[in-house]
C-alpha cells in the first residue's frame, strides 16, 4: 500500500512541472535546512528508518540494501564520481574503447541563460549531468510549456542530490545540463536495459516497458532471459512479455567490461536499430533503499555481492 502510493505521488510529480518544481525545491531546502546538521552515518541511518521503518545493520551487512548505505560510508573510489556524471563518463567510454556507444551532444550548458530553444531540434533529451532522474524528454518543443521547465532547470543547477542520500560521488560533481539527440526504438518510446553487476559480472536485468503508461512493466530477467520472480519498486508482471535485444549477447560482453573494476554498479543501455547506446552507471539506485518486492529478495540479491575493504576511517559508534 505505502510502495502504491509513492510510486503514485512520483508519477504525479514527474507528469506536472510545476509540481516537480516544488518537490525539488523542497528537496533542496531539506538538504541545506536539516540534513546538513546530521553526520553521514547519522543521515544515512535516518534516511533508511525513514524509509523502511527499522535501522540498517552498518556493522555487519547482509541485505543489499544494507550494503549499499555500508559503501557510502566506508568506501572511496575516485573512477566513481568520473563515472556517476553524466558528462564525465561520456570520456571513460571513449578511454575504454566504445565511442560507438554514445548519442550525438547537441550542447551542455552550465547556466540556464544560455539554453536557447530557438537554437534546438524539434526533438532532444535534457539531463543533469549531476543528478538522478532529473530528465526530461522532449518529443515536439512547440508542445512544452517551458516557463515552468526553465525554473526546474535552475534548480538542477543549484541542487546537490549528495545531502538528502549521502551518495558521496556526487558531492564536488559539477553542476551542468546535457542535452542529447533523441532517441525512440521500435516500441516506439526506448526501453532501457538496467545490468546489475557484481564484482564484474551481471547477475539480472531490470527491463522496463510501457513507462509513463498505465502498461508499465518492470520485469527481471537472468542471463538466460528467464522472468524472475522479483520485482524492485513494482512487482513483476509476468503476462507482458519483454522480447531479448538482438544485441544482446554484446551487451552482456560490454557490461562485464565496463564494471570489471568496481564491486557494484547498474549500467544501462539501450537498442535503437540493432546498435546498443550507453545510458548511464548508477552506484546507488534508489539511494539503496530496501524496494525489492517481495522484501525477502533484498537478502538474496545481497548474497550475490562481495563488498571491498574499507578504505575509510572505520566509523565509531
Amino acid at each position: 500500500m505505502i510502495s502504491s502510493l509513492r510510486t503514485y505521488l512520483v508519477t504525479l510529480k514527474n507528469s506536472n512541472p510545476w509540481l516537480l518544481l516544488l518537490w525539488l525545491e523542497l528537496l533542496h531546502q531539506r538538504g541545506k535546512r536539516e540534513l546538513e546538521k546530521y553526520s553521514d552515518e547519522k543521515s544515512v541511518e535516518k534516511l533508511y528508518f525513514d524509509f523502511a521503518g527499522r535501522w540498517p545493520n552498518l556493522v555487519r551487512p547482509r541485505l543489499f540494501s544494507e550494503k549499499q548505505q555500508w559503501l557510502k560510508l566506508n568506501y572511496r573510489d575516485q573512477l566513481m564520481p568520473r563515472c556517476a556524471d553524466k558528462w564525465e563518463v561520456r570520456k571513460f567510454i571513449e578511454e575504454k574503447g566504445y565511442v560507438d556507444l554514445l548519442n550525438d551532444v547537441i550542447a551542455v550548458y552550465d547556466d540556464i541563460a544560455d539554453f536557447k530553444l530557438e537554437e534546438l531540434p524539434d526533438r532532444f533529451v535534457l539531463k543533469a549531468t549531476h543528478g538522478s532522474g532529473w530528465n526530461l524528454v522532449c518529443k515536439d518543443k512547440n508542445k512544452i510549456n517551458w516557463m515552468p521547465w526553465r525554473f526546474v532547470m535552475k534548480s538542477w543547477l543549484k541542487s546537490n542530490i549528495f545531502w538528502n542520500g549521502r551518495e558521496w560521488p556526487y558531492k564536488e560533481m559539477k553542476s551542468r545540463i546535457l542535452c542529447e539527440k533523441y532517441l525512440e526504438d521500435e516500441s516506439g518510446q526506448l526501453m532501457d536495459y538496467k545490468f546489475f553487476c557484481f564484482n564484474g559480472e551481471p547477475k539480472f536485468i531490470q527491463a522496463n516497458k510501457g513507462r509513463g503508461t498505465k502498461q508499465h512493466a518492470q520485469n527481471f530477467y537472468d542471463l538466460d532471459w528467464c522472468l524472475l520472480p522479483f520485482g524492485k519498486d513494482l512487482k513483476p508482471i509476468p503476462g507482458i512479455e519483454i522480447s531479448k535485444p538482438a544485441c544482446f549477447q554484446r551487451m552482456i560482453n560490454i557490461v562485464k567490461d565496463l564494471s570489471a573494476h568496481f564491486s557494484f554498479v547498474r549500467i544501462d543501455l539501450y537498442e535503437v536499430e540493432n546498435r546498443v547506446l550507453f545510458g548511464e552507471f548508477t552506484f546507488f539506485p534508489a539511494s539503496g533503499m530496501p524496494d525489492f518486492t517481495p522484501a525477502e529478495y533484498d537478502a538474496f540479491v545481497g548474497d550475490m555481492w562481495i563488498l571491498p575493504k574499507c578504505n575509510l576511517q572505520i566509523i565509531k559508534r
